[in-house]
């Protein structure tokens, strides 16, 4: 039997049409393009279902209560098919896949995000490759977790980040190789592919936290960590040089000691984009374990905010949350 996908339209450029405004989202416009397009219908391709979302909304507009839709309809027609593609706009489709990663706790199907830099309707538009793709993956090359299909790679969802503002190669996976390519030939690891319909799927319930993102420059002020700290904020992300390391500054290293005594979560993530934290490689990272920040190894900043989002949803003491960021729950960090 055909497999039948299910294609959930949150919004982004693949369904835009163009205004007097620039490009929006317009309800119904995704589904006549599709119906247009033979490719789509070969006998080849699987079965699919587009749902389009009553609020389209520009990916820079995404919240975590958008996240937890997506999750709720993702649980809510699991039974009923056989896999999922998220069309998205790609300015924060890193954080989505990121997130979407951890919510769906016991996940036994595969999820592919995708979207495009061109909407689907314009001519030498990237939306066709990448959506025709992603479906046949999701059919015939299934990977149950959530991943990221764009530029012919399928990348684990919680490793990707967006790296070009312009091009079609706008996505890659710079700490973990692709999951799969998708040339002359579909390569992929054979190790990964397989659904396991034994798992019940579980979609974690997470509310919008407060969190802050400070990135070292030679010079800071400890001022902008102390007014970051003196925010309603649960967790802080900093983002630090090379392997980890901050300025031994005494007075910055106290306000995050103190944030830690307060039972603020510092995390430190490198700016570099390739690599990981290693505090104990300087001396100038050790201080900064020294006053309780937790190495972020080689997780995205977009995977680390939506570890967060994620953990801080959860009634869980800070010392508990600390011992999760540092395991790897999905993938999202290299043991």
């Amino acid at each position: 039997m055909k497999k039948h996908i299910y294609v959930a339209y949150t919004g982004g450029t693949i369904g835009m049409r163009p205004s007097s405004q620039g490009f929006i989202p317009a309800a119904g416009f995704l589904s006549e393009t599709l119906a247009k397009m033979p490719e789509f219908h070969r006998s080849e391709m699987p079965n699919f279902t587009i749902q389009e979302y009553d609020n389209l909304i520009d990916s820079s507009d995404m919240s975590p209560s958008d996240w937890q839709k997506i999750a709720n309809d993702i649980q809510q027609n699991y039974q009923q098919y056989d896999g999922f593609i998220i069309l998205h706009g790609t300015d924060t489709m890193a954080y989505t896949a990121s997130a979407l990663s951890f919510m769906l706790e016991e996940l036994g199907k595969p999820v592919i995000v995708t979207g495009s830099q061109i909407p689907l309707a314009q001519l030498r538009s990237d939306g066709q490759v990448n959506l025709l793709n992603a479906l046949y993956i999701a059919a015939n090359y299934p990977i149950a977790e959530v991943t990221l299909f764009f530029n012919n790679q399928l990348f684990r969802g919680n490793r990707s980040r967006k790296l070009d503002a312009d091009g079609f190669n706008a996505f890659d996976s710079p700490n973990f190789p692709p999951l799969l390519k998708a040339g002359i030939n579909i390569e992929v690891n054979k190790k990964l592919l397989g659904i396991d319909t034994t798992k019940n799927l579980h979609v974690s319930q997470i509310e919008s936290q407060p969190i802050g993102v400070v990135t070292l420059y030679p010079g800071i002020s400890t001022d902008v960590i102390k007014n970051t700290l003196q925010q309603p904020v649960k967790a802080l992300i900093l983002l630090s040089f090379g392997v980890g390391n901050a300025p031994q500054n005494a007075s910055l290293l106290q306000q995050l000691s103190i944030a830690d005594q307060q039972g603020i979560i510092v995390l430190n993530c490198t700016q570099c984009v390739r690599g990981k934290v290693n505090m104990n490689g300087y001396a100038n990272g050790h201080v900064l374990r020294e006053v309780g920040v937790v190495s972020g190894q080689d997780m995205t900043p977009e995977a680390a905010l939506a570890k967060l989002h994620y953990l801080l949803s959860k009634d869980m003491p800070p010392s508990h949350i600390k011992r999760q960021l540092i395991a790897n729950l999905r993938g999202e960090l290299t043991e």
